[in-house]
């Protein structure tokens, strides 16, 4: 039969910008490319508008017998075409011409698909124009035909016998390792090589470390480094659960809910005959669930202050403070009880200089030295001055410290707060004044009292073994109350009488309004006066012409006064120092005048003191920066010490040694020993920066020292290497 004939007729149609793609009819000055293929030839031709042959020509012809290898979907197509394109040009024939019934097939460029109709069509070739300008080249390259998908049959290549039996050699090797990471190590290995040569230079080091100290070779020197960049470091946590909950409430439900202290339970015959409604159900519901946690959220308070407060845990916690205080204190503890100290723990707490002075013999002591112990103060003294200090008559670890300011214009709250040595952080008991405290003392008959004097005058007595700051007595009510500071107060027991049986105590006070009053404690506090410090007229001085001075008007007939001291033997005798500079021997038998008056001092006398051993004599200290030693029957100053230019605001003599005594003045603590100088103190103690010395005490039962400042802070010191002289030795006899 005959073959056949089926055209194919491939119509493209180019933009002038060279894209591909359906565009509408175009003017007639286009050319027409047709293709028309042949099934029986396998051959394409090309021919333009003109009929000429245009047929490219192929640079290589493949060979039909060779095995085609097999590719991918992706290179198939432009492989294919690339290099093997005369092959599918060669299965088309293609021919112009018009009015015959051939197979119209579109194909679109830029698509991976294409579309051939075999149906017979007598629409004509020439509706479908294209530019004549296009190149013919570029139609026919192989890009143009790199998106079209033609299905080519797939020649399998058939694996004959010795192929099977042909034996193929595959060689497997290892690549090379990539190191992500090398931290070189700083340790090496015993058993490795370079062992012995590492532990050779680690022995070079440590010999250089040794010779290191006090060789010239060496220098010290500071380089400054480049500081590590800071990393970033997130830490993922668990989920966060959040719930929202809401309830509408109105204001009688809060008002409801915060005032239902006790809910009355209603009988079941009530509640079965009340008939309520959805909304009144559910909003008593929520009252009553409101009310509940609040009462839950309230009992549980109560519960957490009922043991906070309770009378068992306060206990234990006072057990638990001391236990901490003597391990944190115990050296130092030690060392004030003159106690003896493990020598691990005394080499850890002195320093090795001390250590060593320890060791020598008696023919190389050191002289006397302060060694500092610890220091009174917490967060509510601290910026408070303190005015005077006294130990307890019948507990000697117990130290009551008055805090207050001297001047008119630094006055503020006052504290009297209780230290114990069990505890030198924190005060036993704390005691809240309105106005500075000046003065304090305890008593000795009744040693739970503590008198204490304020600025403003008044005098109040407190109770020690209460743990409330109320206080006990106060001269607030008195009509007869002082109207000057209380500068100084002193429990005195002094005797009866015949009529009386033993002593009795009494608490004389001294004050600027220039009275010396006796204190009686009974329901209520009343006072009587003792003496009342007159003005003394200066002596006469003559000018140099031969004239006197004129006598200076006094604006007041009272002196202020002081300071106060009774003579250790006899009760009845007292000095009383005073803001003209100076100081007056009275007696409790004769309120009118003076028995003696020593005058030496050119400023206002801060303090006197009686010799404990040596009675007849007595020290004095004043802002003229001196320090007096007087002999009662003298009225010329026996000796003056005069250290440094500063105001000595208190003084006091040892307990244990009759020739001993310590002084305070702005800048540092002195200790003087008569029977080694007279010139200049043994050893002293700066005080710290910003702060001043205004009180001084000796400690009853051990060499100890204290020294208040004007930042709040109590200081204890031990004395060392202090040679203490027999206290029956007698320290001046009279002056002829």
């Amino acid at each position: 039969p005959e073959k056949s004939l089926a055209k194919v007729t491939v119509i493209s149609r180019l933009n002038p910008k060279g894209k591909v793609g359906m565009q509408p009819p175009l003017p007639p000055s286009w050319g027409i490319l047709g293709i028309i293929c042949r099934e029986e030839l396998f051959t394409c031709s090309v021919f333009d508008n003109e009929g000429k042959d245009v047929t490219p020509r192929p640079l290589f012809h493949s060979d039909p017998t060779a095995a085609v290898p097999r590719q991918g979907k992706l290179l198939a197509s432009s492989a294919y075409f690339g290099a093997t394109g005369s092959g599918f040009l060669s299965s088309f024939s293609a021919h112009q011409t018009s009015g015959v019934n051939a197979g119209l097939g579109l194909l679109t460029y830029g698509s991976s698909s294409t579309s051939i109709s075999n149906a017979s069509t007598t629409e004509p070739i020439l509706d479908e124009i294209v530019e004549p300008e296009l190149k013919r080249s570029r139609l026919l390259t192989s890009s143009n035909f790199s998106d079209v998908e033609v299905k080519r049959e797939e020649i399998k290549e058939e694996l004959t016998k010795e192929d099977l039996e042909r034996r193929e050699d595959i060689y497997l090797t290892e690549t090379e390792t990539i190191w992500i990471l090398a931290m070189p190590p700083a340790v090496v290995s015993v058993e490795s090589e370079d062992a012995g040569r590492v532990q050779y230079r680690n022995r070079i080091y440590v010999d250089i470390c040794k010779n290191r100290p006090g060789n010239d070779r060496f220098v010290e020197k500071m380089m400054q480094t480049i500081n590590g960049a800071t990393k970033n470091k997130e830490v993922q946590c668990d989920k966060i659960i959040m719930e929202d909950k809401e309830m509408m409430v109105t204001s009688w439900d809060l008002y409801d809910s915060f005032n239902m202290s006790e809910i009355k339970p209603t009988p079941k015959a009530e509640g079965s005959r009340a008939t309520t409604g959805k909304n009144s159900s559910t909003t008593s519901t929520m009252i009553a669930e409101s009310a509940i946690l609040v009462r839950i959220h309230e009992e549980e308070e109560c519960h957490s202050e009922a043991i906070l407060t309770s009378e068992n845990f306060q206990q234990h916690l006072f057990f638990m403070e001391r236990i901490l205080m003597e391990n944190i204190f115990q050296p130092k503890l030690a060392a004030y009880r003159q106690l003896p100290v493990l020598t691990e723990q005394k080499e850890a707490f002195i320093e090795p200089s001390v250590l060593s002075d320890l060791k020598k013999t008696p023919e190389e002591i050191v002289p006397p030295r302060l060694e500092w112990l610890w220091s009174y103060m917490c967060d509510l003294t601290n910026g408070h001055s303190v005015s005077s200090m006294a130990w307890s008559k019948a507990n000697p670890d117990l130290l009551a410290v008055g805090y207050g300011a001297f001047h008119f214009k630094e006055q503020k709250k006052g504290l009297a707060c209780c230290w114990s040595l069990k505890n030198p952080m924190w005060p036993e008991r704390i005691f809240r004044c309105e106005h500075g405290v000046t003065a304090l003392d305890f008593s000795t008959a009744s040693p739970n009292l503590l008198a204490v004097g304020m600025y403003n005058g008044s005098v109040t007595i407190y109770n020690v073994r209460s743990c409330k700051d109320a206080a006990l007595l106060d001269s607030g009510e008195t009509s007869n109350k002082h109207t000057g500071p209380v500068w100084q107060l002193r429990w005195v027991e002094q005797d009866r009488g015949a009529t009386g049986d033993g002593k009795k105590e009494t608490l004389i006070c001294i004050s600027a309004d220039g009275r010396i009053t006796e204190w009686l404690i009974q329901k209520r506090l009343d006072c009587t006066d003792l003496m009342k410090i007159k003005r003394t007229e200066s002596e006469k001085k003559k000018l140099p012409g031969g004239k006197e001075r004129k006598n200076e008007v006094l604006i007041s007939q009272q002196a202020a006064g002081m300071c106060f001291d009774f003579h250790p033997k006899d009760a009845n005798c007292y000095l009383a120092g005073t803001e003209e500079g100076h100081i007056h021997k009275c007696s409790c038998s004769c309120s009118e005048q003076f028995l003696e008056t020593y005058r030496g001092h050119k400023g206002p006398v801060y303090k006197v003191a009686w010799n404990p051993f040596s009675t007849d004599t007595f020290l004095s200290c004043s802002a003229d920066w001196s320090i007096i030693l007087w002999h009662q029957d003298s009225q010329t100053p026996m000796l003056t010490f005069t250290s440094i230019p500063a105001f000595v605001h208190d003084i006091m003599w040892s307990p244990k040694s009759t020739f001993v005594f310590a002084a305070v003045n702005e800048s540092r603590v002195e200790i003087w020993d008569l029977s080694v100088s007279t010139l200049n103190p043994v050893t002293s103690r700066l005080a710290k920066p910003g702060a001043k010395f205004t009180s001084v005490l000796f400690a009853k039962t051990t060499d100890c020292l204290l020294a208040g400042d004007t930042q709040g802070e109590v200081a204890v010191f031990e004395l060392h290497n202090l040679a203490a002289p027999p206290s029956d030795k007698p320290l001046l006899g009279p002056k002829s």
